[in-house]
C-alpha cells in the first residue's frame, strides 16, 4: 500500500513540473499552425510579436527576446513542407512577384493618362460645346480611373484582398471635392466661379496623378529596409528603431517629390484655378491631399486599412461640414453659421478648407504610422 502510495507521488511530480521545465511547449502547442505555415523564423517573431508576445514577455520563456524565442519555435516545430529547404535562409520575398520595371513603368500610366485629358481640354477651350468638353472630361475620368487601377494591382501599393473596398467611397469623395468643392465654397461666398471644375482642378489632379510613381518607389524602399532590418535586427525594439528613421525619411522624401510636382503643374497648366490661382493654400491642398492618400494606402498595405478608413472618413466628415455650413450661411437668419468657413475662406482662399481637413488628418495617420509601421508583423 504504501509503495503504491509512493510510486503514485513519485510519477505525479514531474508532471506538475514539465510545464516550468519546458516554457517553450505551451507557446509552441497555441501557434503550431503559424510554426507549420513559416518558412523564417522571423516570420514566427512577427507572428508572436502580432499575438501580443513582446521581449520583455519572452523573458517568461527563458529568452532573451521574442527574435531568440521564434528561433526555438521553428527548430523544434516541423514544418508542412520541410523538402524545401531553401525558403528557411532566403530573405523576404517582395509583396510583388513582378518585374520591378514592370510596376515601376504601371505607375507612370495615371500621370500620362491625366496629362492627355488636361492638353485636350485646353486645346478644346473655347472651340467646342459644352457637351463635347463634358464628353472629353468624362472619358479622361474613366481613363484615369482604370489607370489607377492598373497602377495599384500590382507593386509595392497593392492591398492583399479586398481590404480596401471600404476606402474607395471616401477616396472618391475627396477627389470629388477637388472637382467641385471650392467652386461650391466660392459661390456660397459670392466670389468669382472659375472657368470649370474640370479646368480649376487640372493642377492638382496633375500633381497627384503623377505622385503615383514616387508613392510607389517610397512603399517599396520601406519594405526593403523593413527586410534588412528584420534579417539584422536581435529584438523587436532593435528593429522598431531600426525602421522608424526610414519610414520618417521616406515620407519626407514624398512630400518633397509631391510638392515639386504641385508646383510644377501649377506653372504648366498656367494658373487655371482662378481666384485660388498663385496661392500658397493651392498646393498645401494638394500635399496634404496626396499625403493623406499615401499614408492611408500605406496603412492599408501593411494590414492597417480600418485606421486609414478614420483618416479618409475624417477629412470628408471636415469638408461635407464646411459645404453644409456655408451653404446654410445663405438661408436668411442663419448667416452666423457659416462665420467660421467664410473667415477660413477669406483668410487663405477656398484652398484652406481642404488643406485644413486633409492635413489634420493625414497628422493623425502620421502619428499612427510611426507606431504601427516599425513592427515587425507589419511587414510580413
Amino acid at each position: 500500500m504504501s509503495d503504491a502510495g509512493t510510486t503514485s507521488v513519485g510519477t505525479a511530480r514531474p508532471t506538475r513540473r514539465r510545464g516550468p521545465a519546458d516554457p517553450v511547449k505551451t507557446l509552441m502547442h497555441s501557434h503550431r499552425e503559424l510554426c507549420e505555415r513559416a518558412v523564417d523564423p522571423l516570420e514566427i517573431a512577427a507572428g508572436l510579436e502580432a499575438h501580443g508576445v513582446t521581449d520583455r514577455a519572452a523573458a517568461r520563456f527563458r529568452h532573451r527576446d521574442v527574435f531568440s524565442l521564434a528561433e526555438e519555435l521553428y527548430a523544434r516545430v516541423p514544418r508542412a513542407a520541410d523538402t524545401d529547404t531553401a525558403g528557411a535562409t532566403a530573405p523576404y520575398p517582395a509583396r510583388s512577384g513582378d518585374p520591378r520595371a514592370g510596376w515601376a513603368l504601371r505607375t507612370l500610366l495615371p500621370g500620362a493618362v491625366c496629362a492627355v485629358a488636361v492638353v485636350a481640354l485646353r486645346c478644346t477651350e473655347g472651340g467646342a460645346g459644352g457637351e463635347a468638353r463634358s464628353a472629353i472630361g468624362v472619358a479622361g475620368a474613366v481613363a484615369l480611373a482604370i489607370a489607377l487601377t492598373v497602377a495599384l494591382r500590382r507593386g509595392p501599393l497593392r492591398v492583399e484582398g479586398h481590404t480596401a473596398r471600404v476606402s474607395r467611397l471616401w477616396v472618391c469623395w475627396l477627389l470629388a471635392y477637388v472637382l467641385y468643392g471650392d467652386g461650391l465654397l466660392r459661390l456660397s461666398g459670392g466670389g468669382p466661379h472659375g472657368t470649370s471644375p474640370l479646368t480649376d482642378a487640372a493642377a492638382p489632379l496633375l500633381a497627384l496623378a503623377f505622385a503615383v510613381a514616387p508613392a510607389a518607389w517610397c512603399a517599396h524602399l520601406l519594405s526593403v529596409q523593413a527586410r534588412r532590418g528584420l534579417a539584422g535586427s536581435r529584438g523587436l525594439a532593435e528593429f522598431a528603431s531600426r525602421t522608424r528613421p526610414p519610414l520618417l525619411g521616406l515620407l519626407a522624401l514624398y512630400v518633397l517629390a509631391l510638392t515639386a510636382l504641385a508646383v510644377l503643374a501649377e506653372l504648366l497648366t498656367g494658373g487655371d484655378r482662378g481666384a485660388s490661382a498663385g496661392h500658397p493654400e493651392a498646393t498645401v491642398a494638394t500635399v496634404a491631399l496626396g499625403g493623406l492618400l499615401f499614408l492611408a494606402r500605406l496603412l492599408t498595405v501593411h494590414g492597417f486599412p480600418r485606421a486609414a478608413a478614420t483618416g479618409l472618413v475624417t477629412a470628408c466628415a471636415v469638408e461635407a461640414l464646411a459645404l453644409v455650413l456655408a451653404t446654410a450661411g445663405r438661408v436668411p437668419g442663419l448667416e452666423s453659421v457659416s462665420a467660421p468657413v467664410r473667415a477660413l475662406v477669406d483668410a487663405g482662399g477656398a484652398g484652406a478648407v481642404p488643406a485644413l481637413a486633409c492635413g489634420a488628418a493625414a497628422l493623425g495617420l502620421l502619428v499612427h504610422a510611426t507606431v504601427a509601421l516599425p513592427r515587425a508583423s507589419a511587414h510580413t
